[in-house]
């Protein structure tokens, strides 16, 4: 299938399933992703799939810049963003001025649009670093994802290009002390002729073991909706997604579901 790139810093804004009128920010180059996981089903594509390695990540200048300029053309126009969120080509906390630039962003939002959100979606893969962490800490959804209880399907799915280690993953959600919401994709198929999917009895009673540990404020799952690397892959049915949601239910947590 093809993927494709945000080729703007600020994009949008566009109606996301899970967030409402949604204001993208990419932190990212506009012309390929960098990203600490290599997802099978991202639809910005592989890593090093397209694009080139020229283009660099914007400043944290010309963030503060764009995303202010976008906000007064909105208000011009009567429109307000429900949330300002953080995804765009990649991995948003990579950007070496993450912090500084979610500093930013309170203060435009504060101005512009108080009433907004500001969501972070992130892989959870940057959260050793003190000032990542303390920046999710400031924001209103600190959304992170959690594809599996089981490495070994996380490490199929999500295809991490560091030393991934799960528990110390889990340990470091655990620190938010509930303070975040736990993503989850689930896929259905196959790749190169064997069985990709997280939904085994397996994955998913140790998925929900995590959340009982994690304890985040709510959950939200959700499935393929856009073209992927793969064609192999599919779409779960919302009706498995709605059976997974009851069982995370029947255990204390909030869930939406995203079919």
């Amino acid at each position: 299938m093809s993927t494709f790139l945000f080729d703007k810093t600020v994009f949008g804004p566009v109606m996301s399933r899970r967030l409402g009128v949604s204001l993208g920010m990419n932190l990212l180059p506009n012309n390929r992703k960098v990203c600490s996981f290599d997802c099978i089903y991202c639809e910005c594509g592989l890593n090093g799939e397209l694009g080139d390695n020229k283009d660099v990540m914007p400043t944290r200048m010309e963030v503060k810049e764009r995303l202010a300029a976008k906000l007064i053309d909105m208000q011009k126009e009567g429109l307000k963003p429900d949330v300002i969120t953080f995804a765009g080509n990649g991995e948003p906390t990579l950007h070496p001025e993450f912090s500084a630039i979610i500093n930013d962003t309170i203060e435009l939002r504060n101005a512009h649009c108080p009433e907004a959100r500001i969501a972070v979606l992130s892989n959870a893969s940057r959260l050793h670093k003190k000032e990542v962490v303390e920046a999710l800490l400031k924001i209103d959804d600190n959304i992170q994802k959690l594809d599996s209880g089981l490495k070994e399907t996380i490490l199929r799915l999500d295809q991490p290009n560091y030393a991934f280690d799960l528990e110390k993953t889990i340990a470091q959600l655990v620190d938010f002390k509930g303070q975040l919401i736990i993503q989850t994709m689930f896929v259905a198929g196959e790749l190169e002729g064997k069985d990709i999917s997280n939904l085994s009895d397996a994955d998913i009673n140790s998925w929900l073991d995590a959340l009982d540990i994690i304890k985040p404020e709510k959950v939200m799952i959700y499935t393929i909706e856009r073209d992927t690397p793969y064609n192999s892959l599919k779409k779960v049915p919302l009706d498995t997604l709605k059976a997974i949601a009851n069982k995370a239910e029947k255990r204390g947590h909030i869930v939406s579901v995203s079919g």
